[in-house]
């Protein structure tokens, strides 16, 4: 057996410990660069990964924005259809309305003639101011400015008014002829059943006959009377019984 020098051996274990450390050290050196590169390509991942998800999110936000859109349009799609239907209704009424304006115009005419036909046959009470009322509505029927609507209810009031008077009880002051001679008098109009007079002095009273179309005198016993009838109607006497003459129609 061949012995080994002791320094030889020392020098060659040296030089393997050195060579191994150096290796070790370059594989050291490697593993923290692969780890290094495996966090940095780690954070790449995580970030794509959360951008990836913030995406995601985004996505399913704008789905749900169009979804509701897409409700909302057609809801709109709807509002719109029914606008265009109420259009169309809108235009047939239209039309109708023209149609019926050109037939209620002569109709609020044969109204008012009608009317002054009345008032003329009728007792005459109010006389001036029932025929100014009417004289206005011929007026407004000839000017452009009043709708028809405005007319025929103006027309309809004139009439409520006419109507009125067969339920009320009424006094005022008119000038009337009294034997020749134009005096001021009371007047007393009781619906359309009586139309009474007494003069100032209270010294003279009649009714209205419409047979002969003409006030006819009354006796002194229906002056108290008549005045009575006048308190009432002016609100000054509560209502009670009045005995008044009433001419009887042949």
């Amino acid at each position: 057996m061949k012995c080994v020098n002791p320094l030889l051996l020392a020098g060659f274990l040296a030089t393997a410990t050195s060579v191994q450390a150096n290796d070790l050290n370059k594989v050291i050196d490697k593993s923290s660069a692969i780890n290094e590169s495996a966090q940095i390509t780690q954070t790449k991942i995580d970030s794509i990964a959360d951008s990836m998800q913030s995406r995601l999110q985004k996505f399913k936000t704008l789905n749900k924005e169009i979804d509701g859109l897409a409700v909302y349009n057609a809801q709109l799609d709807k509002q719109i259809q029914n606008q265009l239907d109420e259009m169309n209704a809108i235009n047939a009424s239209m039309d109708q309305v023209s149609v019926i304006e050109r037939q209620i115009t002569p109709l609020m005419l044969r109204m008012i003639t009608g009317l002054e036909q009345f008032v003329a046959l009728d007792i005459p009470f109010l006389s001036k101011e029932r025929q100014a009322r009417i004289a206005s509505l011929k007026d407004m029927m000839e000017r452009a400015d009043v709708t028809s609507s405005e007319k025929f209810r103006r027309v309809l009031e004139a009439y409520q008014v006419e109507v009125d008077y067969g339920r009320t009880i009424e006094a005022y002051t008119a000038l009337l002829d009294v034997d020749g001679k134009e005096r001021e008098v009371d007047f007393l109009r009781i619906g359309r059943l009586e139309l009474l007079y007494v003069t100032k002095d209270g010294s003279l009273a009649g009714s209205w006959n419409q047979d002969s179309k003409q006030f006819v005198a009354l006796d002194d016993t229906s002056i108290s009377q008549i005045n009575k009838g006048l308190r009432i109607a002016r609100k000054q006497l509560a209502p009670d019984m009045l005995t008044l003459p009433v001419h009887a129609s042949e």
